[in-house]
């Protein structure tokens, strides 16, 4: 598989800056995919009061997992006449699994039971009219690409092992949505602007911010409120892309059943903001990315209350408090230390990241938990003996205050990107 292909691969599964018809295919059926397989060995306690009590869990065991954290494929097919469609079904850790068995022990009763965690994701589901390279217009169920990380979350596109924890700590990752969207490129700049459903501010929480506020669990999305988000890219220096991103939308009154016969919360809206840079630099041997995002929710500590008292005790709610905000910064870079062989081939990247986040900035009432306060750092290596598969090793080291231990793993996995078709 050539480079063009990846390119078109990059493109389509994330933004999507290309229609089939601009990109030189014709009219028919597009295969590809993305996955990823994990080994890792976590240095710390798995316990979890590990951070109410450090001293009790400082020298507990370490643990290790198997993990297949996403296996992605992509159908898309070109209509022609400037109509194209696309789906992404997602795998993460490997699927979920249930089974109903006959309990011989408890008077044979029939029992259901679930087999295996995980999740089976419709990401992506859409048409699009291509009317113009700076006008096209898609329907349906699309990437939001607020951030770095969800508008390129594919795994050659990182240098970690797993996705870059800030951005995936405190928004939703990948974040995928029902609406409308209008997108275009003109020139050096691409532009994204998306109309869909708001977030709910119950599935808000302290360890996650608003990372579970675009989940559903019932078999619809709620939409009594709708949100906006929106993209500019600008590519006029060379091998840098510059990129900016943001999130509005009412969160209060966005779950169900949508009942405000309590009226003292009637004026209560959840204002939910966010803003995003991130860039990235692509030389001949050596990438440096890099993002910064910060979140903002209005009315946080009467939210947090609701969740907390009012709500039903199985209700499918987040019970934990919301901060009013949350952020993150963070970058890596990686350099080629086989690009000046002229015999070799292979990409062997050395790399390091830094990152830090804090999902739980509390308003001036709210209690502090300070152990969401965590600076991280990675080095390691991505091995490219093609350009589709990266094999990639790293060290990394999570530091919160110095009341709490310290967090050390070691990770190793193997990832691919590429059409088959």
């Amino acid at each position: 598989m050539n480079k063009t292909a990846i390119t078109i691969l990059c493109g389509l599964l994330t933004m999507g800056m290309a229609s089939a018809q601009e990109s030189g295919r014709t009219t028919g059926l597009t295969v590809g995919g993305y996955g990823e397989v994990v080994m890792s060995r976590n240095f710390y306690s798995d316990n979890v009061y590990r951070y109410s009590n450090p001293t009790k869990y400082k020298d507990d065991p370490s643990h290790g997992r198997f993990d297949v954290p996403h296996a992605v494929i992509y159908l898309g097919y070109d209509f022609g006449h400037g109509w194209t469609m696309q789906t992404e079904i997602e795998f993460e850790h490997t699927g979920t699994g249930g089974a109903v068995e006959k309990e011989f022990t408890e008077a044979g009763e029939w029992e259901q039971e679930t087999e295996k965690g995980g999740e089976v994701a419709l990401e992506q589901f859409w048409l699009q009219k291509s009317l113009k390279p700076w006008l096209n217009l898609r329907i349906g169920h699309f990437v939001v690409p607020v951030g770095a990380l969800n508008n390129a979350h594919e795994p050659l596109n990182f240098f970690t092992v797993y996705r870059p924890e800030g951005e995936s700590t405190i928004l939703p990752s990948t974040w995928h949505d029902t609406g409308i969207s209008l997108w275009g490129q003109a020139g050096q700049w691409t532009y994204e602007m998306q109309f869909i459903s708001g977030l709910d501010a119950f599935m808000f929480d302290r360890d996650n911010f608003i990372k579970y506020g675009a989940a559903s669990p019932y078999e619809f999305k709620v939409a009594n409120n709708y949100g906006f988000a929106a993209r500019i890219d600008n590519r006029s220096i060379s091998n840098l892309r510059l990129s900016v991103s943001g999130y509005y939308g009412h969160s209060m009154h966005n779950s169900f059943p949508n009942d405000l016969r309590d009226t003292r919360f009637k004026n209560v809206k959840g204002r939910t903001w966010i803003g995003s840079f991130d860039f990235s630099y692509k030389g001949e041997n050596l990438i440096v990315r890099g993002n910064a995002d910060y979140g903002h929710v209005d009315d946080a500590v009467t939210i947090s209350t609701i969740k907390r008292n009012m709500t039903s005790n199985n209700a499918p709610y987040k019970k934990t408090p919301v901060g009013e905000s949350a952020v993150t910064y963070g970058a890596e870079a990686g350099y080629n230390i086989l690009g000046h062989s002229q015999r070799i081939h292979d990409k062997l990247y050395l790399f390091g990241r830094y990152e830090y986040y804090d999902s739980y900035m509390p308003a001036s009432d709210q209690q502090d938990y300070t152990f969401t306060d965590v600076n991280r750092i990675a080095a390691g290596i991505n091995w490219m003996p093609i350009p589709e598969i990266a094999v990639k090793a790293e060290y990394s080291n999570r530091f919160r205050s110095s009341r709490y231990n310290n967090e050390p793993s070691v990770s190793i996995g193997i990832a691919y990107m590429g059409f088959f078709k």
